[in-house]
């Protein structure tokens, strides 16, 4: 199998960001593992998808990777890092380092090269008047996947230094929210406290589940027999699969509900799952179909439609 991330998707290298939403989608449903229960391929196709995706969604990244300045796994050197970006590079920083601000890393560099040096003169003569400082708040950008999201976890990030931070995911956590890592920003200077780490939060789509609150709703589709007579299917929530039953004279549209399977933030009591019913009809009706249908029309025909005018 290519790597090459549009070979991946099956799109041309000139797609829009809709045609590489769809083409990722469209393989997430078809291999996703859950309706595919040991199947390699599949779970391998799923794991490529969602790397070509990641890579392309992000108009940066994917033009790096179009001048050959990132490989397909979206890394310029061996080592993989997490999605994240330190908003100190960020164009939004107001005081990023740019062309405004020439020789600003040396200056800073002196500047707390001087701070250093006035606090270890503590105990020559300074005394009190010893510089303390608070160390500086940084800010990061992390992308979360929908399940870890939703039941929680621990992920971690690169920082520039090339250190690790250790970023853990409280359960329930929306896309939007910032977390507050005490004591995980920039050092202090003359022995003040360190400052504090800002993680921004976004929550990467889910190929079968969304979220309203903390609802979870997914679509489940069935099969003609199963809406007509009725059955007892597996359907997977973000806790494992369970067993649901379809009720006899299902119809398309008609929402399923499991309670208590949704978001169990903590402090709220959790939400449920929503399964919303969509009858798939068979991709080839046979004679055997066709004939009863119409004999069954002749005597039980009706009209769905009855009433429904512009």
């Amino acid at each position: 199998m290519s790597d090459n991330p549009y070979d991946v998707l099956g799109v041309p290298k000139n797609a829009g960001s809709d045609e590489i939403k769809k083409a990722y989608r469209k393989i997430a449903r078809e291999s996703h593992p859950d309706l595919h229960p040991g199947d390699a391929a599949a779970e391998a196709r799923f794991k490529a998808a969602g790397a070509a995706f990641d890579l392309l969604k992000d108009p940066e990244t994917r033009a790096r990777f179009d001048r050959g300045e990132i490989d397909a796994s979206g890394h310029d050197s061996p080592r993989e890092r997490p999605f994240y970006r330190d908003f100190a590079e960020a164009p939004e920083n107001p005081y990023r380092r740019g062309p405004r601000y020439e020789g600003y890393g040396d200056e800073a560099d002196i500047f707390a090269e001087f701070l250093r040096r006035q606090a270890r003169q503590d105990g020559d003569g300074f005394g009190d008047r010893a510089f303390r400082a608070r160390g500086a708040d940084a800010h990061y950008a992390l992308e979360v996947p929908f399940l870890e999201a939703a039941t929680g976890g621990s992920m971690r990030i690169t920082l520039p230094d090339g250190n690790d931070l250790e970023v853990k995911i409280p359960r329930g956590v929306a896309g939007g929210q910032t977390l507050r890592l005490r004591g995980k920003g920039g050092p202090g200077y003359g022995g003040g406290a360190e400052g504090d780490a800002y993680v921004a939060i976004s929550v990467r789509p889910h190929p079968l589940f969304s979220r309203a609150g903390d609802d979870v709703e997914m679509t489940l589709p069935i099969t003609l027999d199963e809406a007509v007579l009725g059955a007892e299917v597996e359907v997977p929530t973000i806790a494992g699969p369970v067993k649901v039953t379809v009720p006899k004279g299902a119809t398309s549209g008609q929402v399923l509900r499991l309670r208590g399977r949704g978001i169990a933030a903590p402090g709220r009591q959790p939400g449920d799952q929503r399964i919303t019913l969509k009858i798939a009809m068979p991709k080839t009706v046979d004679d055997d179909l066709a004939r009863f249908m119409e004999e069954w029309r002749k005597t039980h025909g009706y009209d769905p439609r009855k009433g429904v005018k512009a």
